[in-house]
């Protein structure tokens, strides 16, 4: 009985540091102005320390001027950002259906040109491929125009928008200015063990998640700003880019995936546009993402210190699963959760899960 309750122990841990992830997450996204402000105030506390030394104001005036800074440059940005974005959703959402009708006119031209009489191929599944490809069209213009709608809904929301703001800056100021009271408070109301081992824990934790999210939040930004910068000069050079903040956001987005890369959308769309004829286009883009290529690869190794040590197959697992309990938001979740799973039990895994747990010794 004693090996079985020692099987079924570390099973219930195993089973409760899930549930324990499952909620962390959704409480995670319920105080998502607080955990904002917490990240920024881990991004910017090397900058306070410094204003604080060489200025030799007191620790609250040095978090109100590196505030004060970061977040004017970034309610600049935010502003252009949000008309930018209404501008070129609102335009790509009017003439959706326009650019749905040129990309099934020219599916079906490439369908026509194909001779189908001498592969042989019966009627019947000919039907089937252009019914599907009109599913497919139909499906895709029907999430693209959801995707818009909520972003122009989500943006012209400038109440709740301002709530969020408010309380993100206001929550970020509390937490650099009132650091050290924060963390004496907790010591007072929790006990002293807890509060250590929690310590414990969650430096080792941002030592490994942050880090990895901080130097994989750096690279994407990176590749935005070039994909941006990018799209907008080949914009004012007079090239067929009609929406460049959209687009170099869903490279961003892509580029966020593990596994996935700004490739995955740069090269089919320079290889299409070569196809259709824009070969300015194609090599432009083509050339584009070799930048970012060359520039990600030489940054990867100074700003990543290093990998985390998940094969490939497992980070695409995990972003399987999430997906399909969480969506589109659970291909960021899975392999994060997957990070946090080989933290915790990282002795476990080393020794072999199953072994653990089923270990007679």
């Amino acid at each position: 009985m004693g090996y079985f309750a020692k099987v079924i122990k570390k099973i219930l841990i195993l089973l409760i540091t899930l549930i324990a992830i499952f909620l962390s997450f959704k409480l995670a996204l319920f105080y998502l102005p607080f955990l904002i402000g917490f990240i920024i105030s881990l991004l910017i506390e090397p900058i306070i320390k410094l204003v604080n030394k060489k200025t030799k104001l007191a620790r609250k005036t040095s978090s109100i001027i590196v505030l004060l800074c970061i977040f004017t440059i970034l309610i600049i940005l935010i502003t252009w950002g949000v008309i930018s974005l209404i501008t070129e959703a609102s335009n790509l959402l009017q003439g959706l259906n326009t650019y749905i009708e040129k990309i099934y006119t020219q599916i079906q031209n490439y369908i026509n040109n194909i001779n189908f009489d001498k592969i042989e191929i019966p009627t019947q599944v000919i039907s089937i491929i252009q019914t599907s490809t009109n599913n497919f069209l139909d499906f895709i213009t029907k999430w693209i125009s959801d995707f818009l709608t909520s972003i122009l809904q989500g943006i012209t929301s400038i109440p709740i928008i301002g709530i969020y703001i408010v309380i993100t800056i206001l929550s970020t100021y509390f937490i650099c200015a009132d650091k050290l009271y924060i963390l004496d408070q907790l010591e007072h109301h929790f006990p002293k063990l807890w509060v250590r081992k929690f310590g414990i824990h969650l430096k080792k934790l941002i030592s490994t998640l942050g880090s990895y999210l901080k130097a994989e939040a750096t690279l994407i930004l990176i590749s935005f700003i070039e994909v941006l910068i990018g799209l907008y000069v080949f914009k004012w050079l007079g090239l067929n880019v009609g929406y460049p903040l959209l687009v170099a956001l869903g490279i961003g987005f892509v580029d966020a995936l593990p596994i996935l890369g700004a490739g995955t959308v740069m090269i089919p769309w320079s290889i299409i546009s070569a196809i259709n004829g824009d070969i300015k286009l194609g090599i432009a883009l083509f050339s584009l993402y070799v930048i970012i290529l060359v520039v990600h690869q030489l940054l990867e190794p100074k700003i990543v210190s290093g990998n985390i040590g998940i094969h490939p197959i497992f980070t695409l697992i995990a972003m399987y699963t999430g997906f399909r309990l969480s969506g589109i938001l659970g291909l960021f979740i899975g392999p994060i959760v997957l990070i946090i799973l080989q933290n915790v039990f990282e002795t476990m895994i080393d020794n072999g899960i199953v072994k653990t747990i089923l270990n007679r010794g």
